[in-house]
């Protein structure tokens, strides 16, 4: 288990250095590549827990451990057996003695005794602990205050469940390819296999139960992707019809690609600045039988890839701080910083503007982020529609995380 242990300390010390937890967890899987999947199950519940619940575990930590220690790796260590012990069924004298001996690589050895001591008080005092760190708001509500401030200011009313939802597991949603049958169908299927389901509406199939995607019926074949109630909305917003030329400007990894394709026979271009994330795309689609034109291009960029021909549908999924997705990445809501949302705004207005003109009239663009800020929605809404009188927005959603689905942003822009 201290191998375990020592792996997702290396990861939460990679994250606190300002790398993302896939990438920190791809490091790992390098690092260790001989891991079981039972190893590699346990390695992923400490790594998306610890971040899940860091407020917390580090108030823990404050509590028992009042000054910093001299070894920031040993501070990891205890934060991820805290974890162990409080959220897992492992053995709480397993976790002890692994963190024990884990320690006793660390600074000389010169800390053994007091993980030791640290967490065993931690068994002892955990109720007290956990009183404690509810009445912190940082610790009850897992998110960095200046994070909490700003949905508090947003969301009054919500805010809780906003919080709460943000600390969840994700559901396991499910896109049923209506080119290969109904929801309905997918469901009996399902059913079939002895899997739980639940129609969301649509094409969206919720599993009572999460699955290895290997194990969902027909998934290979692409009678199935996995995707978010809320992100299946976007494809629909769009009111696709046959022969349009489209435009998905954001692509990867290529969900809302998939979706338009299965929806209607589409003339479809589908952009990513980035070389692997859409080789991601083109796997997605391989999988679907389905094809694009894929480009590895700067939306913001016209001037590098248009052929000059209107689009009549264009899907601008801005790049955004992610804030709505926090119960699937937990790192976003601790790598984020205040200062981030200038630069995001700055960009979210460059792209929307570069892709207005090439929008034909009477089109339809698709704004659209994954994040419950509203300086990267409605003001941004507000703010285009000064830039461009030519357009117009005859709706908006704002969708705040919750049981079903996660948190998005849809504005659909009209041009006259």
């Amino acid at each position: 288990m201290h191998h375990i242990q020592q792996l997702a300390a290396d990861i939460l010390g990679r994250v606190e250095a300002g790398t993302t937890l896939t990438e920190a967890l791809a490091a790992a899987h390098r690092q260790a590549p001989n891991l079981s999947a039972a190893e590699r199950g346990a390695l992923q519940d400490l790594s998306y827990g610890s971040l899940r619940h860091l407020g917390a575990l580090r108030h823990h930590l404050r509590q028992l451990v009042p000054k910093p220690l001299p070894e920031p790796q040993l501070e990891r260590v205890l934060v991820i057996a805290f974890y162990q012990l409080q959220h897992t069924r492992a053995a709480s004298y397993a976790v002890v003695n692994e963190a024990v001996t884990l320690a006793g690589t660390l600074a000389k050895g010169n800390f053994k005794g007091l993980v030791n001591g640290v967490l065993r008080n931690f068994l002892r005092r955990r109720d007290e602990l956990v009183q404690l760190a509810e009445r912190d708001p940082v610790a009850n509500c897992n998110h960095p205050s200046w994070w909490l401030q700003r949905v508090q200011a947003a969301y009054p009313e919500q805010w809780r469940q906003v919080m709460a939802a943000a600390n969840s597991h994700p559901p396991l949603t499910l896109r049923v390819n209506r080119r290969d049958g109904a929801a309905a169908d997918y469901l009996a299927r399902l059913r079939a296999a002895g899997m739980e389901a639940e129609a969301l509406g649509g094409e969206a199939v919720r599993l009572a139960k999460p699955v290895a995607v290997r194990e969902l019926p027909g998934f290979a074949d692409g009678a199935v992707s996995v995707q978010d109630e809320g992100a299946q909305r976007a494809a629909h917003w769009l009111d696709l019809q046959p022969g349009q030329r489209v435009l998905d400007a954001c692509a990867a990894p290529g969900g809302k690609t998939g979706h338009m394709l299965e929806l209607a026979d589409i003339e479809l271009t589908a952009l990513d600045i980035d070389a692997a994330r859409l080789a991601r795309v083109a796997d997605n689609l391989e999988r679907l039988g389905l094809t694009a034109q894929l480009r590895e291009a700067d939306a913001a960029r016209p001037d590098s890839w248009w052929d000059g021909q209107l689009f009549d549908r264009i899907l601008a999924d801005v790049p955004c701080s992610a804030s709505g997705v926090v119960r699937r990445h937990p790192d976003i809501k601790w790598l984020r910083r205040p200062g981030d949302f200038a630069a995001l705004g700055r960009q979210q207005a460059a792209m929307a503007d570069a892709l207005w003109p090439l929008l034909a009239s009477g089109g339809k663009m698709l704004y659209a982020t994954c994040s419950i800020f509203p300086e990267e929605n409605q003001q941004q809404l507000e703010s285009f529609l000064q830039r461009h009188p030519d357009a117009a927005c005859p709706r908006q959603e704002q969708l705040l995380p919750c049981e079903r689905h996660d948190g998005f942003y849809y504005a659909l822009l009209e041009k006259h």
